[in-house]
């Protein structure tokens, strides 16, 4: 069944208007991610969740919900506090917030305090100074990330450690160029948008400090069949809550295998490996703590064999690749200075 984005806008206001009264300490909710920047009459895509913000008045916000299947779409719950919030000033700020306001994605607001956000938010969106100071957040998530690499931990762990930071070179890029700095499909938008702007060939040295440049589309297929196979066998075993658990269930199977294959078919292999590690490290951190043993070698073999094709294949590794990361940075911001330069939706 297809549905319109203004009809899964509409499903997620009717779950939020139905569960509101068992939501913690519920203060309104809004949509990120794809549902809050599509036209409301696009068709929302197959491999695309509903990202649904419930703001809880409580100080700290409860583990988020996850992937929930509600009438044909598949929602996202996640739990944010006041203080998470914070003013307008500080929503503005935020590379990964401000997307949820300069439009109106409001589910419900019994206190009026979402709208006076969406208000100073779409007022002073494209203001080049709150351009600016979301792309240095962004560029602060990238340094603050690399630094939390903790070469004691699961290596699974390590790799999520290393790959989100090296994955929110992207987002600088798109905060620049006022596009959504999207989870999943982030290296796809980024190429999209170089293009755009003329700087295709950095796309390239993007893919090559995430480590798969090279990599053949019959390669990428290969590891995103051995990682379906470890989704699979993570989906059936895992019984820890941890707050990712709901990405790795049967529900939220076309999200992160089909979604990934879908880009294969498209000849945008080398773009779904961002996804195709996370998953497959989020799998592993699954079957570590829920799988019997010979569950977990048979998946962590194929696993290695693709952070190898990445030239990743120890602790060390990932701190030179942390360090080459960091080196990239001031390359990084001539870029996105010459995208702040030619963006016509930079106001002054």
């Amino acid at each position: 069944m297809t549905v319109t984005v203004l009809e899964a806008r509409a499903l997620a206001a009717r779950w939020t208007a139905e569960h509101r009264e068992e939501l913690p300490s519920f203060a309104g909710a809004f949509l990120g991610g794809s549902a809050a920047w599509l036209p409301g009459d696009a068709d929302l895509p197959a491999t695309s969740d509903v990202d649904v913000m419930v703001v809880t008045a409580d100080p700290q916000a409860p583990p988020k919900l996850g992937k929930l299947p509600y009438g044909g779409v598949l929602l996202d719950v996640t739990f944010l506090s006041w203080d998470q919030l914070g003013s307008g000033e500080d929503v503005l700020a935020s590379y990964h917030l401000a997307g949820s306001f300069w439009t109106n994605t409001i589910l419900a607001d019994p206190t009026g305090r979402l709208a006076e956000l969406h208000a100073t938010t779409a007022r002073n969106y494209a203001k080049r100074s709150w351009v600016r100071r979301r792309c240095q957040h962004a560029e602060r998530r990238i340094v603050d990330g690399l630094g939390r690499l903790d070469a004691s931990g699961p290596f699974h762990d390590q790799v999520t450690a290393w790959l989100f930071p090296t994955g929110v070179t992207t987002h600088v890029l798109l905060t620049a160029g006022l596009r959504n700095p999207t989870v999943r499909l982030r290296y796809l938008a980024a190429r999209t948008l170089l293009h755009e702007y003329d700087h295709a060939e950095f796309h390239e040295e993007l893919l090559r400090l995430l480590g798969c440049a090279h990599l053949t589309r019959e390669r990428v297929d290969e590891h995103l069949r051995a990682m379906a196979a470890a989704f699979d066998a993570a989906a059936a075993a895992a019984r820890t809550p941890f707050p990712f658990a709901s990405d790795v269930t049967a529900a939220a199977r076309p999200i992160a295998v089909d979604g990934s294959r879908a880009l294969v078919e498209q000849d945008r292999h080398r773009e779904a490996v961002f996804w195709i590690v996370a998953t497959y490290a989020r799998c592993q951190k699954l079957l570590a703590a829920d799988a019997p043993p010979a569950t977990l070698a048979r998946c962590s073999a194929g696993f290695r064999e693709l952070l190898g094709d990445l030239g990743i294949g120890s602790p060390a590794d990932l701190r030179r690749r942390a360090q080459d990361v960091r080196g990239f940075l001031p390359r990084l911001g001539e870029v996105k200075e010459a995208i702040l330069a030619a963006n016509p939706g930079i106001d002054d």
